[in-house]
């Protein structure tokens, strides 16, 4: 009988494990997040009412000197009214120029900066999206995934001022394992529709945060999607929701923060 219940024991245990992994994301298999950087005018044109139409909400960096932010305050202030996270990607998009960098300009290279120019130029960033969202809780991402000036890591200095921030690599990792200052991202390049959904596949199976950046939204950038390839894997999003929870970067941070 002994033997019989231990069985019976183990066998609940696994049960369970698993039948919380699946309800672990707001009881779904994963979370997705879906991100746009630069704000591109083709994110508000493209992006915008594809997702509006599906009832997905995303998060948008915006860089505030940007044409594509700066000329179009009004459309990023109605995106912000239907739910979508305005984030911070800086004042000016600085990047450590260099070789294989030659678009960098001097004003912009980080490797003029100071930390505190850096911080400064952030902070500031915050002010401006506050103006347009009237909120203050945010997220950050690096651009150009650079996230030192001198060896030295600025979001040190900014942790009080975001509640994560985005970097850019290909991985995913379970609700434990996420570093909040430096989430991990898969940029699209060209992908279909049948590789993102991969993506998202591999992440329901692991039970993983998915994050996906995206730049070009058919066109806008030459780190592009296509529009048809965007709106099917939108529409596989939207339509396994049962297994997919899909939120801003803010939303799902602050899950995580919670959860840790």
């Amino acid at each position: 009988m002994k033997k019989y219940f231990l069985l019976f024991t183990s066998a609940f245990l696994v049960i369970n494990v698993f039948a919380q992994r699946d309800t672990l994301w707001h009881h779904k298999k994963t979370a997705v997040v879906l991100t746009y950087d630069d704000a591109l005018s083709q994110h508000l044109d493209n992006a915008l009412p594809v997702l509006d139409s599906l009832g997905l909400k995303a998060t948008f960096y915006l860089s505030a000197s940007y044409p594509g932010c700066k000329d179009r305050i009004a459309d990023w202030k109605k995106a912000a009214i239907h739910g979508h996270e305005l984030g911070n990607h800086t004042l000016f998009h600085p990047c450590i120029g260099g070789k294989g960098r030659e678009w960098v300009s001097p004003g912009q290279d980080m490797n003029n900066y100071t930390v505190q120019r850096m911080v400064n130029e952030i902070r500031m960033t915050n002010v401006f999206l506050e103006a347009l969202d009237g909120r203050t809780k945010r997220t950050f991402a690096f651009p150009c995934a650079d996230t030192k000036i001198h060896n030295t890591a600025y979001i040190d200095g900014l942790r009080n001022d975001f509640v994560a921030a985005r970097n850019v690599r290909a991985e995913m990792h379970t609700i434990d394992k996420v570093d909040l200052y430096n989430v991990d991202c898969y940029m699209v390049n060209g992908e279909t529709a049948e590789q993102m959904i991969g993506w998202v596949e591999k992440a329901k199976q692991t039970n993983s945060l998915l994050v996906i950046l995206f730049h070009g939204v058919g066109g806008g950038n030459s780190l592009n999607v296509s529009l048809p390839e965007h709106r099917k894997f939108l529409e596989y999003l939207q339509q396994d929701q049962k297994n997919i929870w899909v939120a801003p970067m803010l939303e799902v941070a602050e899950y995580i923060k919670k959860y840790q």
